[in-house]
């Protein structure tokens, strides 16, 4: 075995886990995959993976498939069903909405500025079908749409704790998102008039790759979510 080659092949693994091109989560290609394509031996990708594993970055599971792990996990021990408790309290949801604010202005600007050609097409589709859908569905659905919409930003944002986090947060305290949204319909009656809008000047910044106004755009979509709180 080469060690260069497998050390070598380990930082090239690595450079795509940092930049998000492989997002936490996901399989890597089998290991005789990744020999022909990497043009290295079958050993050399197993030195690799092994020292990939050991340093905590993937999961070898049963069968040899190969997950990314999030990085995060480890040093974010909320248990979920600890999190469906605080979902209807209503200062819980103000904090929720104000970290959502940060995180998913700061998605948007890496996206803008980080996507790929394919990544932007794919986010494009998604808001063209948030566009066909609505009518008719169930709160519990919008918030599911939503939040996938903003998670297709973050995992296009090339920024890996922007990406970790993101996924951490949203499953953790979906409960509390899904509840902001009840409480407003509930107040309201509908589904706010400006949230469309809202994602459409989301949508246009990150498609212009104009990192500020999607910035600014997903900042201000939150917000305007969490002030119907305060109403």
């Amino acid at each position: 075995m080469n060690q260069n080659l497998s050390d070598t092949l380990l930082q090239q693994l690595k450079e795509s886990l940092f930049s998000g091109e492989l997002l936490p989560g996901t399989e890597l290609e089998s290991q005789r995959r990744m020999s022909e394509s990497w043009g290295v031996s079958r050993s050399t990708v197993r030195e690799a993976v092994g020292q990939l594993e050991a340093e905590g970055y993937v999961e070898v599971r049963q069968g040899g498939k190969t997950r990314v792990n999030n990085l995060l996990e480890p040093y974010f021990n909320m248990p979920v069903e600890g999190m469906k408790a605080l979902g209807d309290n209503a200062e819980f949801q103000r904090q929720v909405m104000d970290v959502r604010a940060m995180l998913e202005g700061e998605a948007a600007f890496y996206a803008a500025s980080r996507a790929t050609d394919i990544q932007l097409q794919a986010l494009d589709a998604e808001y063209q079908q948030m566009q066909k859908r609505g009518q008719g569905e169930t709160t519990l659905e919008k918030a599911k749409e939503d939040l996938r919409f903003h998670m297709m930003i973050a995992e296009s944002s090339h920024h890996l704790l922007i990406i970790c986090f993101s996924q951490l947060f949203y499953t953790r305290f979906f409960n509390a998102i899904y509840g902001v949204l009840t409480r407003t319909l509930k107040k309201h009656g509908r589904y706010p008039d400006g949230i469309r809008a809202q994602h459409g000047a989301i949508h246009q910044a990150i498609m212009a790759r104009e990192a500020d106004a999607a910035r600014v755009a997903a900042t201000e979509h939150i917000l305007y979510t969490r002030q119907h709180l305060d109403e």
